[in-house]
């Protein structure tokens, strides 16, 4: 018993920490769900703001034909492009058209040329120094969004797209930025929620784990206890009558020259004994084949009143040899599908035990009646009755309320849990509760 205590701890332990490493799991693909969605939803405007800019300069590319464009100010005259150029670093008219073209005031404009040097530098003011101008720029990296950090202190979403080549086949590109400080300070923040929710959430799985572990093994543990328990009677009710049998026969060995009418008591007994082992064999069998739901049920429709009224007719008799009565009360009045010998097997272990445990003057009342298309098949008596701790466990295996008395009649406490098998067996159900003022009532649920 103390092996199978350590190895159910031992199972305990294991199923514990298989459950606590499923709800890891689970909590952290959660957390990184939420995580990846709230990223994704936070840079999804952002990124399409870069996306339409390059959009839109790709459609000044498209639309840029002539060598020379000019453009009206508010008084209608023209600027004079040959001085205003040169002086921002810029050195044709159509890279100054596109520096002017920035709608969105959030977006950061950098154009490079075919050395990657930035051409408007003074567009980037007192910054150019601090940050841009050691700004790395990859070339193959074009129209796909990345991230830039400057200092580990200011982080930028970035796009780059390459222009069509001038008359002198140098080549031109853009660079556009985003800052994303706020954003990424959000998504940090949340990181860090989510970390502690999924820390959190790791240590509740840790109790809860050994909750739900506890709870599934619970029955587990019962039904080895049970086993264990059932194993022990088996065992106690075997050792009695194999003793018995024995002794008898080893005292016939002694004496071999003896008559069989001088031994005929111990013969007498040895056999009853053998009759006791096998009947306890054959009630071993029926319950392990319900246990294994094999049991054969053959039905057939007979009228239950009369079924049980031809059964009550020797057990009658029986009572006023002992001064008891059995009162007959059926008001089924209907056909019932049932197994008439597994039914007549019940009926046997209930009135057995109702004659058993009631005294001179009792009575055993057998009623039928129908209650919400059921049929009730009702035994009560007014005997000695059984405690309140007995209705619970009447139906356990080997279990008796009185165990000395029920030795004496013979009893091995397997009547109750084979008459509740084959209620079982028949979709039924079976139930005992106390007759007031004294007495048990046992009452069986039959489906029509």
């Amino acid at each position: 018993m103390n092996n199978e205590k350590v190895n159910l701890n031992h199972q305990l332990f294991n199923h514990m920490i298989f459950n606590m490493i499923v709800f890891a799991i689970l909590f952290i693909i959660f957390g990184i769900f939420i995580f990846v969605t709230v990223r994704i939803t936070t840079y999804n405007s952002i990124d399409q703001e870069l996306l339409n800019a390059i959009d839109e300069f790709k459609i000044i590319e498209y639309n840029y034909k002539v060598p020379y464009i000019s453009f009206e100010n508010e008084d209608s005259n023209y600027f004079d492009y040959e001085d205003i150029i040169p002086r921002l670093g810029i050195t044709n008219q159509r890279d100054y058209f596109l520096t002017r073209k920035i709608n969105n005031p959030k977006i950061v404009f950098i154009l490079r040329d075919n050395n990657f040097n930035i051409i408007n530098v003074d567009d980037l003011g007192k910054n150019y120094d601090d940050y841009y101008e050691d700004l790395d720029f990859d070339a193959n990296n074009l129209n796909k969004i990345y991230e830039i950090n400057f200092d580990n202190n200011y982080y930028y979403r970035a796009i780059n797209l390459k222009l069509d080549s001038e008359e002198n086949n140098q080549d031109r590109y853009i660079q556009l930025m985003i800052n994303v400080d706020s954003e990424k300070n959000l998504i940090d923040r949340y990181k860090q929620i989510i970390l502690c929710s999924i820390l959190f959430g790791i240590s509740i799985s840790i109790i809860a784990s050994y909750i739900i572990s506890k709870k599934t093994l619970n029955p587990i543990k019962e039904t080895v206890e049970r086993q264990s328990e059932f194993v022990e009677n088996v065992s106690h009710e075997l050792r009695t009558p194999l003793t018995i049998i024995q002794a008898k026969q080893e005292l016939l060995l002694q004496e071999p020259d003896s008559k069989i009418i001088d031994k005929i008591e111990d013969i007498s007994l040895t056999i009853e004994e053998t009759k006791r082992i096998s009947k306890l064999t054959k009630d071993l069998l029926l319950l392990a084949r319900a246990d294994s739901k094999t049991m054969k049920i053959n039905k057939e429709e007979i009228e239950i009143d009369k079924f049980i009224e031809n059964f009550v007719k020797p057990y009658i008799e029986l009572a006023e040899m002992q001064n008891k009565k059995i009162i007959l009360n059926l008001n089924f009045d209907n056909i019932i599908s049932i197994d008439v010998n597994k039914i007549h097997q019940v009926l046997v272990i209930l009135l057995d035990n109702a004659l058993k445990y009631t005294e001179e003057k009792d009575s055993v009342t057998i009623s039928t009646f129908n209650k919400d298309g059921k049929c009730l098949i009702e035994v009560k008596d007014t005997g000695i009755g059984i405690s309140d701790e007995g209705i619970k466990r009447v139906f356990d295996r080997f279990y008796r309320e009185d165990k000395a008395r029920n030795r004496e009649t013979g009893g091995t406490g397997l009547g109750l849990a084979i008459a509740f098998s084959i209620i079982k067996a028949h979709n039924g159900t079976i139930k005992a509760s106390h007759n007031k003022p004294k007495g048990t009532i046992f009452t069986i649920r039959l489906q029509k």
